[in-house]
């Protein structure tokens, strides 16, 4: 075969295509005369989760404050133009309706704590010994005990305890004082199922990590690792000592 024909199109000299052979997917010929050779296999092993429950102990109160739903309707109805922003809508203020509002009660009625309160806590206590973030979030997670009665999609930890109203004082951004009503759980405990990537972590590396959440990051109000503040010491917990880890997979 003699050398390809040229086109003329206007003043471009533009070569026909070089035939290639179709037959033969897994070497091409290039203008250049260089063999471009198809990709390996890539070979992706299946997830190899493990899972284990621990039995924790506070120690400290855990105190817990949940997003009203009442403060919820009232959102949506002032974004909806059905209600003014002015006093009209202030009401007098019901402590035990506040305190209650902030539970966690589950659909068996059993109190609980958003299940994803350990997930983000062992993702940050990872940062303590330079594990990626990114890694942690797609091999670490909790199992719920259960699903909260007016928010379904919210996952729940029981809470081995009960809860009584404490009333603190808080301030808004303005610095304006007000009075906060939310449930405190004393001598608390719980029983905490984890699912992990075994090729990411071993159990011995799990448990470890969780009494570094329980020393150093704490969940609920008040935590030492606390978004908004230096915390208050509370939710704060330790393994328990006389109940070894259950290893279920």
């Amino acid at each position: 075969m003699g050398r390809p024909k040229k086109v003329v199109e206007g003043a471009e000299m533009v070569q026909d295509p070089i035939p290639v052979d179709s037959t033969s997917p897994s070497s091409i010929k290039s203008h250049a005369n260089v063999e471009v050779k198809s990709p390996a296999s890539i070979l992706i092993a299946p997830p190899n989760f493990k899972v284990a429950t621990f039995s924790i102990i506070g120690t400290a109160p855990l105190v817990i404050h949940r997003f009203s739903i009442k403060t919820q309707a009232l959102l949506r109805a002032r974004a909806e133009g059905l209600t003014s922003k002015g006093k009209k809508d202030r009401e007098p203020i019901k402590p035990e309706q506040i305190y209650n509002d902030a539970r966690y009660i589950a659909k068996a009625g059993w109190d609980g704590f958003h299940a994803a309160s350990i997930r983000n806590a062992c993702i940050d206590a990872g940062r303590l010994c330079n594990f990626k973030m990114v890694l942690a979030k797609m091999s670490i997670f909790v199992i719920a005990d259960g699903w909260d009665k007016f928010e379904p999609q919210i996952p729940l930890i029981r809470i081995i305890g009960n809860p009584v109203m404490q009333e603190d004082m808080a301030r808004v951004e303005t610095g304006q004082p007000y009075n906060v009503f939310r449930p405190a759980y004393h001598n608390w405990k719980a029983n905490i199922t984890m699912r992990w990537d075994g090729d990411q972590f071993n159990v011995s590396a799990i448990t470890n990590l969780m009494t570094r959440v329980g020393a150093q990051v704490g969940i609920g109000e008040g935590r030492p690792f606390s978004k908004n503040s230096a915390g208050m010491g509370w939710g704060t917990f330790e393994l328990d000592p006389k109940k070894p880890v259950t290893i279920l997979q």
